[in-house]
């Protein structure tokens, strides 16, 4: 029985590593396998900037990996929450009864939903503000040296 709580949470909190997928469709899903990639690109990001600082072009690319998969994780943290007893049943628990308890929503799927979205949406925002940020900062550097 997969469970739809469970699920929530693993996506939430192992999902830029896959555990959620490896979770409901097993070690066979491609996917899964390949999540944990953008993920380490976007510590490496992280750790260029720790070394060569803020104006490391190539961490501007890197970095906004890292969090457009963690806020694509939390997304389906909340499909996975929003997901009516019914249908979670009918993909995830196909030999169980409709109604079967691993679909249904508890608090602890509620709670996640809720920390899923707050922090999904914090950690997509940071992303798109970095990413433009610093590619306008790079548009007026290129823009100064042209004009002297």
């Amino acid at each position: 029985m997969k469970h739809k709580t469970l699920a929530t949470w693993l996506a939430f909190w192992g999902g830029p590593l896959g555990l959620h997928r490896f979770y409901l469709y097993g070690f066979a899903d491609m996917l899964a396998w390949l999540l944990p990639i953008p993920t380490a690109v976007g510590f490496y990001g992280l750790d260029r900037v720790q070394q060569f600082g803020q104006d490391d072009q190539l961490s501007w690319l890197l970095i906004p990996l890292l969090g457009f998969t963690i806020a694509g994780c939390a997304l389906n943290a909340i499909v996975y929450g929003l997901t009516p007893i019914e249908k979670w049943n009918a993909k995830f628990n196909p030999s169980a009864d409709s109604e079967a308890p691993a679909g249904k929503t508890h608090w602890g799927t509620v709670i996640g939903l809720a920390i899923a979205l707050l922090m999904g949406t914090a950690v997509l925002m940071s992303s798109l503000a970095f990413s433009f940020q610093r590619y306008f900062e790079y548009q007026i550097e290129a823009a100064r040296h042209i004009s002297q």
